[in-house]
């Protein structure tokens, strides 16, 4: 039996990278999953082949409505929510705070920040009401990453936000500690996601090696692994750890 079977696991950002990668794995535990992403064609393209039983929505996370409505679809699809992974987010262009354009950086703040407080708004009463009336206990897991509890010169922006997923995640997990539910965050380094090979091109190791200059491990890190924390991080054995920041970082934050 999976870790997750017979559970409900909602995923945000979930057409491709951490978010595609981690209802694959919530899958193959046994997970029931409520998928959501913004590009609904892309959404039901890469998670058409999970194997389990899977309700999507797409929709923009800065409308806050739509994490009103995973909420909803959680509950109506499959009667219960155990572990939600908010990991819908985007980031800049490298930029000194100064040159960064004020559009850019509303929308990094809009959608990496603002959408993260709709969800945990909509979320959180829901698994507290489930608690007090079921008894289930649940999981939050934010993906936030390690600009969110370090600087990160040239993403200002993009920092400050992870700062604020950090903070809005160590707040409501203590006010939602003795609720029935945990919330941590997740904070990887760079990854080998689309959105940063893509940035770097194709076969570019001076490239990949500027950026991880900084990493004592001196490499990127794979999917594979920050999934890993995420799923440790959503694990109901796991069910003494809250407010966390658990930084996958290859040791950024270790010097």
């Amino acid at each position: 039996m999976g870790r997750f079977e017979n559970m409900t696991v909602l995923v945000t950002g979930a057409a491709g990278g951490f978010g595609l990668r981690a209802a694959a794995r919530f899958a193959t535990e046994g997970a029931r999953l409520v998928l959501s992403d913004l590009d609904a064609g892309r959404l039901e393209k890469a998670t058409s082949g999970l194997g389990v039983e899977t309700a999507t929505l797409a929709g923009d996370i800065c409308d806050e409505t739509l994490s009103e409505r995973l909420v909803a679809l959680a509950f109506s699809r499959f009667g219960r929510l155990d572990v939600a992974v908010n990991n819908a987010g985007i980031v800049h262009d490298f930029a000194k705070l100064p040159q960064t354009p004020s559009d850019v950086a509303r929308r990094v703040f809009d959608v990496d920040l603002l959408g993260m407080f709709f969800a945990l708004k909509h979320q959180i009463p829901a698994l507290e009401r489930q608690h007090r009336e079921n008894g289930l206990r649940s999981a939050i897991v934010n993906v936030a990453s390690v600009a969110g509890i370090a600087g990160a010169p040239k993403l200002a922006v993009y920092a400050a936000a992870k700062h604020g997923v950090v903070g809005l995640t160590r707040s409501a997990a203590a006010e939602c500690a003795t609720r029935g539910v945990r919330i941590n965050a997740v904070c990887p380094s760079f990854a080998r996601t689309a959105m940063v090979t893509g940035a770097l091109g194709q076969d570019n190791p001076a490239g990949e090696a500027e950026l991880t200059r900084g990493v004592p491990m001196r490499r990127l890190a794979e999917v594979d692994e920050i999934v890993e924390v995420i799923l440790f991080a959503a694990d109901p054995k796991n069910s003494f750890m809250t407010g966390q920041a658990l930084a996958a970082d290859g040791g950024i934050t270790a010097v």
